[in-house]
């Protein structure tokens, strides 16, 4: 198994948020860089699917449904692999806090899910250090759902599953993939030592927690910006 990046001597840290499409983890993430920026730390964020160097291609393959369950799983491995090279690993080496939305095992739930061998997965992202802390934001099917649906009318094709041929209904899809998804994450929680919330509780009393266990995991104190003189 990979080590972290505090066993590979970074003084950076690497804290990841995980869950199924609208469990709020997004929402989660932001509250706490935010905090943490209060707070003084040295702090970046990071999300899945944002290198600009790949994005344009990802959009577009989506777009016109090119997408095979391979070409989505390497367009993805692509994106993480240029964020990771160009702004995780020195910031990290420069001892910042990097905050991930998502992390390699979105890829080692979705990619899997889509039928895509588990080994050759973990292969592509073999080189890609554990995070320091990992974050599963645990929320029923139904209450993402609803968030998703709070927020926008129609589901996304691809966070439906659509592309997989589940159910002609996309709500019926969506309960479906996401469901195997979720089964995925909670086989991977005991061997990558999740931090599970109960995303089902209030926004509030969910960032306490975040910020409860954050603390007591990491010592803040050795992440606060220089102030200027």
């Amino acid at each position: 198994m990979n080590r972290t990046f505090a066993e590979l001597g970074f003084p950076g840290r690497l804290i990841a948020v995980e869950g199924l499409d609208g469990s709020g983890k997004s929402t989660q993430v932001h509250l706490l860089m935010k905090w943490l920026e209060q707070q003084g730390c040295k702090v970046f964020f990071s999300e899945w699917n944002s290198s600009a160097l790949v994005k344009s291609a990802t959009s577009r393959g989506k777009k016109e449904n090119l997408l095979t369950p391979t070409t989505f799983s390497l367009i993805h491995a692509t994106d993480f692999a240029d964020r990771y090279e160009r702004q995780l690993v020195p910031l990290l080496r420069a001892g910042y806090l990097v905050l991930c939305d998502r992390y390699i095992f979105t890829a080692f739930a979705r990619d899997v899910v889509r039928g895509v061998p588990p080994d050759w997965v973990r292969g592509v992202y073999s080189y890609a250090a554990l995070p320091d802390l990992t974050f599963f934001f645990k929320a029923r099917l139904e209450v993402s759902l609803t968030r998703i649906l709070d927020n926008r009318p129609v589901l996304k094709f691809h966070e439906a599953g659509m592309d997989l041929n589940l159910s002609p209904d996309p709500y019926e899809s969506f309960r479906l993939f996401q469901g195997r998804i979720f089964e995925q994450y909670l086989a991977m929680s005991t061997e990558f030592k999740f931090v599970i919330i109960d995303a089902n509780e209030r926004i509030e009393a969910q960032q306490d927690v975040v910020r409860r266990l954050l603390s007591s995991k990491i010592k803040l104190n050795d992440f606060l910006a220089p102030t200027a003189t």
